[in-house]
Order: structure tokens, then sequence, then C-alpha cells
């Protein structure tokens, strides 16, 4: 802790307990770790006395001891580290896996507004390479800093039964090769550390966009430019590692140079004492060998300072993605025969921005059908994602079956409403696994109606491997039109009775969109709430929303007519405004 800034120091502890380390397990691994460590020293020691002893010519059975002993400790050697790395491995791994699973709640239970506002490239970042960062602090710095200084004490006083003015300069040697070098490099480290990590999060940024959007690159003819864009964004990142390469290099010299020191003072101060009798030359070359292998574990010390360094950065952007943690809405939803969703007096706005709208009263149930319509960023998603308890609202109230949305319990309400969003993910998995994403236990027939249901039979009939087709980046690619359906039968295979649907007729010509929007308005088992830009459409809609800005565009968004198709076009000239300018398009 004595090397981080204090945000980076409150960043570990509020985000460290998230990996959750076996304690009992770490320890075990520190003492593995640390017998490997010292059998290695123990191993020189010794074979320093054997080879010292045998140069006095004695009975070979003097020196069986001593050999049985060097090998011993080279067996246990080898095999402690073995087990060691076995054991703090594990740790490690299980400790990224519960920080992923940590995170993940703790993400999905977080306003939503934290993580839109944050690049995908970058939120990439942050949910992979640093949580691998955060969870290397296990193995690569508490590990070797535990064992260093366990076995550098233990070294220390095994030289000062022999002479304590070597053990002490020995001692000074350790502490100037376990503290000085890791200093070093955690100065290279943070010479590199924003460079890197900018060019890492624009790396990012830059796959995504080129894995994502090839073909509309190569049509546009940018796609040359973003791999000259990415080699540039590479070519930072090398930059930025050599120049971290050279202070590290100049760290293992500080601890090269003083083990050497150490030697020799142990020369300096031993020599004196053997003619003088305080101690013998079999004593003398010990005490002058031992520190070879001693330094061993300080050697470690300075990756594992760059490793905090890193660690504490990536814990710092872990903490400001997570932020301050909220409070898990666990309100239960009470069971109803007609499962209800009302809006009383509701007003919308992201958490971190102003009100759209005001005064939103609806109800939804099974069998009605409600179609939301206005300009674009006028708050209709906005509006969605507040209904299904995604974002808490400004004023007034959401609920379902009579329990706020956004205090409900997630699991139970997802049960209820259901929302599908425009920009919902379609996963590099079979067009099947797709649609089980809402429902695990879809069935293979019930997948096929639901796509010829939003009319992707004849789609479905040319896929090479039918529903089983694999589909995204590393599979058969999907128009936007095919996306769009693929995702509307997703929201309908969930098995909740109310539905959310944002923009179900977008990238469809007009006659298909039509079709599809008038099917499922028409749907007599689900209660559906409809985003559209689609006016002509809405005809089977039991109450259609019109949301607009009556006194310009700088204005705040109102309700300014509600009704039913019919009625709309008979009482909203701004309606009748709108469908008038859609059949004319």
């Amino acid at each position: 802790m004595l090397f981080i800034t204090r945000e980076e120091k409150r960043a570990l502890k509020r985000v460290f307990p998230l990996v959750e380390v076996d304690t009992k397990a770490f320890l075990f691994s520190v003492l593995l770790a640390s017998g490997a460590l010292g059998a290695a020293i123990a191993l020189g020691a010794t074979a320093a006395w054997l080879i010292a002893r045998a140069s006095e010519h004695p009975p070979v059975l003097f020196l069986t001891v001593a050999a049985v002993g060097v090998r011993t400790f080279g067996v246990s050697r080898a095999l402690l580290r073995y087990a060691g790395r076995l054991a703090s491995h594990r740790v490690a791994l299980r400790g990224m896996d519960a920080l992923r699973q940590n995170l993940y709640r703790r993400l999905a239970h977080n306003p939503i507004d934290r993580l839109t506002a944050m690049k995908r490239g970058d939120l990439l970042a942050r949910t992979g390479a640093d949580v691998d960062d955060l969870g290397d602090l296990v193995v690569k710095t508490l590990l070797p800093t535990c064992v260093a200084a366990i076995v550098g004490i233990c070294t220390v006083i095994g030289l000062g039964l022999i002479s304590v003015p070597a053990a002490l300069l020995v001692a000074i040697c350790l502490l100037v090769s376990g503290v000085g070098a890791p200093l070093l490099s955690m100065h290279a480290a943070r010479i590199a550390q924003i460079d890197t990590l900018r060019a890492r999060t624009d790396l990012s940024t830059q796959i995504l966009t080129v894995m994502e959007g090839t073909s509309e690159l190569q049509v546009s003819g940018e796609l040359e430019a973003f791999r000259a864009s990415i080699d540039e964004t590479e070519e930072k990142l090398v930059e930025a590692s050599h120049r971290s390469a050279r202070m590290a290099a100049l760290a293992s010299g500080i601890d090269r140079a003083a083990m050497g020191a150490a030697v020799v003072a142990a020369l300096l101060i031993g020599i004196p004492q053997t003619t003088g009798g305080m101690i013998t030359g079999l004593l003398l070359a010990v005490l002058v060998l031992t520190p070879l292998s001693s330094f061993e574990g300080t050697a470690e010390l300075a990756p594992a300072g760059v490793q905090l360094v890193k660690s504490a950065t990536a814990a710092v952007r872990i903490d400001e993605m997570l932020g301050e943690p909220t409070k898990v809405a666990t309100h239960p939803v009470p069971h109803t025969d007609v499962p209800s969703l009302a809006a009383t007096n509701l007003t919308i706005g992201w958490p971190s921005g102003p009100s759209l709208v005001d005064s939103i009263d609806l109800e939804l149930h099974p069998g009605k059908s409600i179609a939301i319509v206005g300009e674009s960023g006028i708050g209709k998603t906005t509006l969605a994602l507040t209904l299904a308890g995604m974002i808490p609202p400004k004023a007034g109230s959401a609920q379902v079956n009579g329990v706020d949305a956004w205090e409900a319990d997630r699991v139970q309400l997802t049960k209820i409403v259901n929302v599908t969003t425009e920009d919902a993910h379609i996963f590099a998995t079979s067009v099947l696994e797709n649609l089980r994403v809402a429902n695990g236990e879809l069935s293979k027939d019930s997948a096929i109606a639901l796509l010829e249901r939003v009319g992707l039979a004849s789609w479905l009939a040319a896929l090479p491997d039918g529903i089983h087709t694999m589909i995204g980046s590393d599979g058969t690619t999907v128009s936007g039109g095919e996306r769009r359906r693929l995702l509307i039968a997703r929201g309908l295979a969930s098995p909740a009775p109310l539905l959310l649907l944002d923009e179900a007729g977008e990238h469809l010509d007009a006659s298909t969109a039509d079709t599809l929007i008038s099917d499922l308005l028409s749907d007599p088992t689900r209660g559906i709430l409809l985003i559209s830009h689609r006016l002509s459409a809405l005809e089977n809609a039991d109450e259609i929303l019109f949301f607009g800005r009556s006194g310009g565009e700088r204005t705040q968004a109102e309700l300014i007519a509600r009704g039913t198709h019919a009625d709309l076009l008979e009482t909203s000239q701004a309606y009748r405004w709108a469908v008038g300018q859609e059949e004319e398009n």
C-alpha cells in the first residue's frame, strides 16, 4: 500500500473483497512457496558446506548426511514449487471467478446510465483485462511479497547464527533489492501506465468496430483506414512496453548488484573472522555462498511492484464502473390472476439527466395493446426502460402488480415484464440458442413457429443448418431487418405476459413492418407496449400515446394526444399530419 496513491488504495479496499480470497488456501500456498524457496537456499548452503568439507578429504561416511541433504533439498525444491504453483493458481482462478460473478451481479443491479455512458471498448477493457489484472494481484504481488519476507527473515536469522555483522549486511542488501528495485520498476510502470491504458482502450474499441462492421467499412472504403489505425495503436502499445522494459532492466541490475554486494560483504567480514578463529572455514563457505540463492525471493518483488501498479489502476477503473453500492431491489412481486403494469403521474428521464416527459398515465394487462409514438429522442425508449424497472422514475410511479418496478425483485419482475430494446445483443451462437436467452425451455418446434410468425420462414429455410445455424461474427451474418425480427422473436419466446417492444418495424420494408406490427398488436394473450415510428399499422392498437413538443424543439416533450388510431386521425392535427407524411414517403 506504500507505493500506490490514496485513490488506488481506496479502490483496492472497495473492490478487492469481491475476489473473495480463500485465506486458508492462500496461506497454504504461501507455506508451499516458502518451503520451495527455503529448500533452494538450504540446498545452496548444504552444497557449500559439502564442497568445502570434501576439499579436506575426510572419510566418505562423514559426507553422507550432507550428500543426502543435497538430494533431499533438490527434490523437495521442485516438488514444493510445483505444488505451490498448483495451490496459488487454484486460489487465483477461484478468486477471479468469484470476482467476475460479483462484478456482473453488481452491474446487474446498478443504474443503467452508469454503463451506457461508457464506450463499448472501454467497458470491455474494464470487465476483461482490468479484471484479469486485479485477479493477478494474488499470485504476482501478494504471494511473492509474503514469501520473500518470510524466507528473507529466516535466512538472515540463519546467517546471524554464524556471523551477526555479515547477517546485518546481507539484510541491508536484501532490503535494497526488495525495496529499491520494486520502486524503480513501479516508477517505470507509472511512466507507461497512462499511454498503455489509453492505447488498450482505443484498441478494444477499434477491433470491436472492425469485427462488427467489416462489411459496412469495406463498402464505404474505410476498412483500410481502420486497419492502419489499429496498427498505429499497437505501435503505441509496443513503445510504452519498451519504455517500461528499460526501467525494469535497470531494476533487475540493482537486484544483481545487491546480491553481488552481499557476497562481497560476507567475504570481507568472514575472512577476518575466520583468520581470527571466530568461525571455521566451512562456515565461511556457507556464509559467502548462501546469499547467492537467498536473493531469488527478492528478484520476484520488482515484477510484483509492477503488478501492484497495474492491479491498483485496474481497481480504480472497476470501482468507477461500479460506483457507490446500490441497494439491491428485493421487494417481492405478488402473484395476481391478471398481471398489470401501471404508470401513475409518471415523470421519466435518465438519472443523471433532465426530465424528458411528465404526467404519464397508462395501464397494461394481457389482451391490451398500447403503442408509443413520437419523434426520435423524445423519450420513448426511456419510458420502456422505466416501466421495466431498469431506470428509476423522476417522479410518480411505475408499478407491476402494485409494486414499484424499480424496487421489485429483478428475477420475479422479469417473469412478468420482458423488454426488448432496439440495440439488444445477438449472441455468437445458434439461432435456437439466441431465442433460448429469453426462455431456456423453448423447444425447437416452438422456436421455428416464432420465427415464422415474425416473417423469417424463408430466411430460416435458406440457412445451411436451419435453426442450429451459427450466427454472429464467427457464423452467418444477419441483416438489420433479420436482426430486428430475430429480437422480436426472442421477446415473444419469453413466458412473460407483458411485453415491451422497441422499434419492432425498424429496418423493414413498409409492407413487412406493417404486417408484423399489426400481428403483434392483435395478440389476445399478451399485454403489448409497442414503440414505433410506423403509424399506418397502428389500427389494431387499443390505445396510442402520441408524444411531441407543442412549444418547439427546445421545449420539454409532452403527451399531446392519446386514443385509438381512428380517434387521433379525427382529433389530432399533428398525428394526422404525421400519418400523411408517412404515406407520402
